[in-house]
């Protein structure tokens, strides 16, 4: 078990060490760790970099300091995706006339103004997966499939 969530967490973190040298860039930690399956905020992001980045900050998070905080947070199954329909119910909350709907303008706003607010690139990103181009707006109960990942 622990020996299969290290090879995960190894071949995750050697896609981004792009020099081979046993260390990746710091902006790219957000990513390796959501690409296994955890989703921490910002602020709990923060908190993990902040436990494995060097007394003098690098840049760089080294891959003997990432693997074992990776470790434990994988077997404490820390920060796993919330289920599909409490992302549902979520998008309910927004949806104020139970449309089944939401427009793109109204996501926007959402997103960029409250709690943890998108950049716009990650905006862009949500809009250009949630959006029936079809249609010109978020069937979120389609979009919240998406966003729930499976349980492994």
């Amino acid at each position: 078990m622990v020996a299969d969530i290290q090879k995960k967490i190894t071949d995750a973190f050697d896609i981004f060490d792009h020099e081979s040298n046993k260390t990746v860039d710091v902006r790219e930690v957000g990513t390796i760790i959501r690409s296994l399956g955890c989703c921490p905020t910002e602020a709990e992001l923060h908190d993990m970099l902040a436990e494995i980045e060097e007394e003098e900050p690098t840049g760089y998070i080294r891959f003997e300091k990432f693997l074992p905080m990776m470790t434990r947070v994988l077997m404490e199954r820390r920060y796993k995706p919330v289920p599909e329909d409490q992302i549902v119910r979520a998008f309910q909350v927004l949806d104020v006339e139970g449309k089944g709907y939401l427009l793109p303008e109204e996501l926007s706003k959402y997103m960029t103004e409250e709690g943890e607010p998108f950049t716009a690139e990650e905006l862009e990103e949500m809009l250009s997966q949630a959006l029936d181009p079809e249609k010109g707006y978020i069937p979120y109960k389609d979009y919240a499939s998406l966003m729930a990942a499976e349980e492994t």
